[in-house]
């Protein structure tokens, strides 16, 4: 009984005494970065609200809510990341786990016969069959006093979180690119409704001039162009029909449903997004999961530094084992039968060429490597946000001044037209303002779509959203 109780002593005294023990290595302290407080591009202060994790919900369309819900449960890469995510949460458990005692039940049972003409011969009677039974408890335990098994923790604990943060990147990264797709769907269905509206004004006048040059007042020249007018818009409408389809199957596979079937709507009723407001600031980028997975890594790769430096200092272990041996299975229990044995070991490394000093060098690299990918990240990520700024404002002033040039080439195109019927005018002038009409109304439903990416873009800079600052 007192081996036992001893070695339950030495036991608990090591457990108090532990987590007083230094920790080898650096302890980490976030870097500080030189960014500015404030983003350079800063958008209109009209329209502002707080934009919540949900952001594509702020378009008020239920085709796009439910193509992004569908996104995120059946998306191959969501379902990557997600096993990564529980493979790293596993690993960290298992690294935990080498803090605490490892405790096994071994047991044996043999049965063998020896030599009775052997060289010390068995007296007459004995029975040459031998029987062994053996059951006991084992225990080996690492004594972490230069803070090995916590610093591995610790990376795993960084390393899991990072695993996290990437899952949430490639939920941000879907989210913009069924928001881009869908925004893309629908303008190329605003661009075929114009287009065939364009190609059925075309088809009259096509019509209208062979009427005139039956009646001797057109040319055949004036059909010609028409006919060339018509057909190069009906090779223009084909092909629009056929960017839509191969953006539809995009979005199949972005959701997971091969069979998705998204009905025409119209592009011109989506709502213009909240803008960020003035003085929006720079440490929102902190809330970016790229941001934070490279975070995590960097403490990872500090952490690792402390583990490589407690392998230059001597391992302690604690080894102990209790139970009971006997010829007979049914002694094995009695106090007679009884067996322990208890240790104390020592590993002190005393020379390998210098190769547990390299492992310390090869972490301080690595800590280096993932701090540049840190600050490499920051920067990457305030100039997309200055971007992001910069290209919604100005798509904004563009999409205004397309819009307006639209109004214009329509009443010319009307006044074309008149002019035309009335004998006024050539009919190379009514093909000039088809032309001019139809490109400015592409150009009008592209630059909205452009904006409406523009803000999608902007959310994906900001990590999904933004708090206005407080006052």
């Amino acid at each position: 009984m007192m081996p036992r109780l001893k070695l339950t002593y030495i036991a608990v005294l090591a457990a108090i005494l532990l987590p007083g023990c230094a920790m080898m290595g650096p302890d980490y302290q976030r870097p500080e970065m030189p960014v500015p407080a404030k983003f350079a591009e800063q958008a209109d202060a009209t329209n502002q609200a707080e934009i919540s994790r949900t952001w594509w919900q702020l378009y008020n369309d239920p085709v796009l809510n439910d193509l992004v819900a569908k996104a995120l449960a059946n998306n191959t890469d969501i379902k990557l990341a997600v096993a990564r995510v529980e493979e790293a949460d596993a690993y960290l458990r298992e690294v935990g786990a080498a803090l605490f005692p490892q405790i096994d039940l071994n047991s044996s049972a043999a049965r063998s016969r020896i030599t009775q003409l052997g060289a010390t011969p068995l007296p007459s009677g004995v029975d040459p069959i031998r029987e062994n039974y053996n059951i006991r408890l084992g225990t080996s335990f690492e004594l972490d006093f230069w803070g090995k098994l916590r610093r591995a923790k610790e990376s795993a604990r960084a390393q899991a979180m990072a695993t996290h943060y990437a899952r949430d990147t490639v939920d941000l990264s879907l989210q913009g690119l069924v928001a881009s797709n869908y925004l893309l769907l629908r303008s190329l269905e605003s661009q075929i409704a114009l287009s065939q509206d364009s190609l059925h004004s075309r088809e009259e006048s096509l019509a209208l001039t062979k009427r005139r040059l039956e009646g001797g007042v057109s040319s055949a020249l004036d059909v010609h162009q028409a006919q060339v007018s018509t057909s190069n818009l009906s090779a223009q409408l084909a092909d629009l029909v056929r960017q839509r389809a191969i953006v539809e199957h995009q979005l199949a596979v972005l959701t997971g449903d091969l069979a998705l079937n998204i009905p025409a709507a119209d592009f011109n009723q989506l709502p213009t997004p909240p803008v960020p407001p003035v003085g929006l600031p720079s440490s929102l980028l902190e809330s970016r999961p790229d941001v934070r997975q490279a975070e995590q890594n960097m403490i990872a790769a500090n952490a690792n530094i402390g583990v490589a430096k407690a392998a230059l200092f001597p391992t302690i272990s604690l080894t102990a084992n209790y139970g009971g041996e006997s010829a007979e299975l049914g002694d094995i229990l009695k106090s007679a039968a009884r067996i322990w044995t208890g240790g104390l070991s020592l590993n002190l490394p005393i020379f390998d060429a210098g190769r547990l000093n390299s492992r310390v060098d090869q972490a301080t690299a690595q800590q280096k490597q993932t701090l540049a990918s840190y600050e490499s990240a920051i920067q990457t990520a305030f100039k997309e946000v200055n971007d992001a700024l910069v290209n919604l404002r100005q798509q904004s002033e563009r999409e205004a001044a397309l819009e307006a040039s639209k109004e214009s080439s329509k009443k010319a195109l009307d006044i074309a037209e008149n002019r035309y019927k009335a004998g006024y005018s050539g009919y190379l002038d009514v093909l000039d303002s088809q032309r001019v009409y139809n490109d400015a109304a592409l150009a009008y439903v592209q630059s909205r779509q452009a904006r409406l990416t523009a803000s999608v873009d902007l959310f994906k800079a900001l990590g999904g959203g933004w708090k206005a600052a407080e006052k």
